[in-house]
């Protein structure tokens, strides 16, 4: 039989096929048109924070506009500084694009955006471990095997497509470290190269999961590094690399990432401690390194049971750099613990970056990828045995550890045949393991022996598919078995499109949407909500509006809420039930309240306090009438009558980063806003700079003197305008030095 991998004329054309094939297999239920065959990524993080945002930053792109701002949820946010809004990330626009096209929005754009990123995370992983291993035999072998483990392993087929920006910040990852490979395969670095590992890196941050993007830049430079030492590349031109390489990283996404820094700052992230961070994978979750969905609904860490077999080959016979990958899974695997190991301690104090992040199990993508790596080097060392008592011994311990597994799985089957229903999860769990344990057995074995045979290679990858299917396809906590069309209306629902139609005299309100509502759906319908669940809260506002969960009279007075969608027929202000409907947690009832507070409001007595806490103790005092009175967090240069006379003030024009107001006040008096108080935005009265005051522990105030006056509010942050530069000079110069090296080729 022919030795289909090793004198093929072009396994990588192959191998790319291949790729493409399972591709659409494993989501060939996303892609095909009939609609009982249809299933759909399941509602969740997915459904309320990403497809509602997109759906934002679709509506406004669509007009011609950056969305710098976002209004409809948290109260109002910087939409360009939370960084899972992925603004200027590339790939989504080309999806909003190609929406356009289809006719607009849809859940289906957003879902077929994350499957071509496990396209491509498959492509490019292909692409580095086939340059990684070239000139090896079974180098197209190993590549397939590494790439299908990443695409389709444990942590790509959990919650990455549901937490879409983290599968997005991930899939660069192998890019980068072919960018440092090419860049260092000699003594004289490549700084092409590497700007393209730095292009890479930049394109993580722009995707929006800054976490993802700070582990992969850990391990770039820790890869850089072990490959400056291993090709002699001198100290100072180390750091040159390095340095050249950071830039060009921080230059492509400092349009996301000098907003990111500056929101993160004024967030209630920054306030969370030790205890709020250091949750991770408890320890027994490394069971599920054999056994996957025995701990808990996902299995992160699972890369295969044939891949515990090339990753043993790869340490034991130090096979290329896999001991240095396996030693970066190691730290990984540590790390993902959190503060179940005292590693963490240790890296939360001298780790810079550490401390802004929660979930340190996600340090699983710094373990799937690096094992991945490993397997790919374990097929080329297994394929390649120099030592026939090597071989035997490998094949001696494999052949113990699946007997082990069988064990194990006869005695859940002993157990659920004495306990029955209590068991039964467990035993199938395990007697999925010790099935394809047993299949591994002969296939491996004859891969050890004959590992040129066309047959041998096709079934060792049908084998590796199969264990990785078995486990990610269809799974029932990120695929749900409906059309994608069932998930979410594009349209406002009855419930909300009442309330949407109310007369409100072109005045802005705000709704609570705890019920009804919900997530950041506000942002998809245009409904200005003074809740939301992006991870990123401005602190002021949170402080307020989360002071009581559920019945928050003060947060409403203060964002000028005019709706509170409530499970309750009776809320603790006077109000009036104008809609009902129902949602997942039952009756929903919408209350237009007696007597809201309007956006802008006008008041002539200030109590200034000296921080958010005081501010926020002294609305508390039930006496305290925040209708008639300011808080404010420095002293106004006006006068104020205390008792003179109020005047009017309208919003004449409203948008997302522009508001326009008229006052008229006999006295002078302050404006307080129902707008956050957050760096980037500026006030002009009369055509003249004026100060925005913060009032109320985070809210926007603006001294206003006698007489008729504009007032014009525009959000244009420096760190936009400063990032748009040094980004667009990026793209330019990275363009062009792509355009010269295909001139020169």
């Amino acid at each position: 039989m022919r030795p289909l991998w090793r004198y093929s004329r072009d396994p990588d054309t192959l191998a790319l096929a291949c790729l493409a094939m399972l591709w659409l297999f494993f989501f060939w239920r996303l892609f095909t048109p009939i609609a009982a065959d249809q299933a759909s990524l399941a509602k969740g993080d997915f459904s309320a924070q990403f497809v509602a945002f997109a759906g934002y930053q679709y509506q406004r792109l669509s007009q011609g506009e950056i969305p710098l701002w976002n209004p409809y949820n948290n109260g109002g946010l910087p939409f360009i500084g939370d960084t899972q809004a992925a603004v200027f990330y590339p790939p989504r626009w080309i999806t909003i694009a190609l929406s356009s096209l289809a006719g607009g929005w849809s859940y289906n754009a957003l879902q077929l955006e994350m499957t071509a990123h496990v396209l491509i995370y498959s492509l490019l992983m292909y692409l580095f471990l086939r340059r990684l291993t070239l000139g090896r035999q079974l180098s197209s072998l190993a590549a397939l095997a590494g790439a299908i483990v990443v695409a389709y392993g444990g942590y790509t087929g959990s919650y990455p497509p549901l937490q879409l920006a983290i599968l997005e910040a991930a899939i660069w990852f192998p890019l980068a470290c072919l960018g440092i490979l090419e860049a260092t395969r000699s003594r004289e670095l490549s700084y092409p190269y590497l700007a393209l590992a730095g292009f890479a890196l930049g394109m993580s941050w722009l995707a929006g999961h800054p976490q993802t993007s700070w582990f992969m830049t850990y391990v770039l430079c820790a890869y850089f590094a072990y490959r400056s030492y291993r090709q002699k590349i001198g100290p100072r031109a180390f750091l040159l690399g390095g340095v050249s390489f950071g830039l060009v990283a921080f230059s492509v996404g400092a349009v996301t990432l000098l907003p990111g820094i500056e929101y993160l700052l004024h967030t209630s992230r920054a306030g969370l401690g030790f205890e709020q961070k250091g949750n991770g994978f408890p320890i027994q979750d490394m069971a599920q390194i054999v056994f996957p969905g025995s701990v808990s609904l996902w299995s992160p860490l699972y890369i295969g049971l044939p891949s515990l077999f090339f990753i043993a080959v790869a340490l034991g016979r130090n096979a290329g750099e896999s001991r240095f990958w396996l030693a970066v899974a190691s730290i990984g695997l540590i790390l993902s613990l959190g503060a179940n190991s005292p590693f963490y301690h240790l890296a939360y104090n001298l780790v810079p970056g550490a401390r802004f992040f929660r979930g340190q199990e996600r340090a699983a993508f710094v373990v799937a990828n690096s094992l991945a790596i490993a397997v790919g080097f374990g097929v080329v060392a297994a394929g390649n045995w120099s030592n026939h008592f090597h071989r035997q011994r490998a094949l001696r311990w494999w052949r113990n550890f699946v007997a082990l597994v069988i064990a194990v799985a006869f005695g859940a089957f002993v157990l659920w045949m004495g306990e029955g229903p209590r068991w039964s999860p467990l035993f199938n769990i395990a007697s999925r393991s010790a099935v394809i344990m047993a299949l591994s057995a002969p296939v491996l074995f004859a891969f050890a022996r004959r590992p040129h045979q066309s047959i041998v290679g096709i079934a060792l990858i049908a084998l590796i598919t199969l264990d990785l299917f078995s486990v990610s396809q269809d799974h029932p906590g990120t695929y749900d078995p409906i059309p994608y069309a069932s998930q979410l209306a594009m349209a406002p629902p009855p419930l909300l499109q009442t309330v949407m139609n109310e007369p409100d005299a072109g005045q802005p309100f705000r709704v609570d949407g705890f019920r009804g509502l919900g997530g950041n759906f506000g942002s998809l319908y245009g409904l200005m909500d003074m809740r939301g669940i992006s991870p990123l809260f401005l602190e002021g506002p949170y402080q307020i509006i989360h002071r009581d969960y559920v019945n928050n009279p003060l947060a409403w007075e203060l964002f000028a809420v005019k709706f509170v969608y409530s499970g309750s027929e009776t809320l603790s202000v006077p109000s009036t039930v104008v809609a009902t409907g129902n949602d997942s947690e039952g009756a929903v009832y919408a209350h237009l309240l007696d007597d809201p507070r309007p956006f802008v409001h006008l008041v002539n007595h200030a109590d200034v306090v000296d921080s958010d806490g005081f501010a926020r103790a002294l609305m508390d005092d039930p006496r305290y009438d925040v209708r008639s009175k300011v808080v404010l967090h420095s002293a106004p240069n006006l006068d104020l009558p205390n008792n003179g006379t109020v005047g009017t003030a309208t919003v004449k024009s409203y948008q997302e980063e522009e508001i326009v107001i008229e006052v008229d006040s006999a006295d002078n008096a302050i404006l307080s806003i129902a707008q956050p108080h957050y760096v980037g935005w500026t006030a002009q009265l009369n055509g003249r700079p004026a100060e925005i005051l913060r009032a109320y522990g985070g809210l926007s105030a603006v001294e206003i003197p006698a007489g008729q006056v504009s007032l014009q509010l525009r959000y244009n942050p420096l760190s936009y305008a400063i990032g748009l530069v040094v980004s667009g000079f990026a793209w330019l110069g990275l363009a062009l030095l792509a355009i010269v090296k295909l001139l020169r080729r």
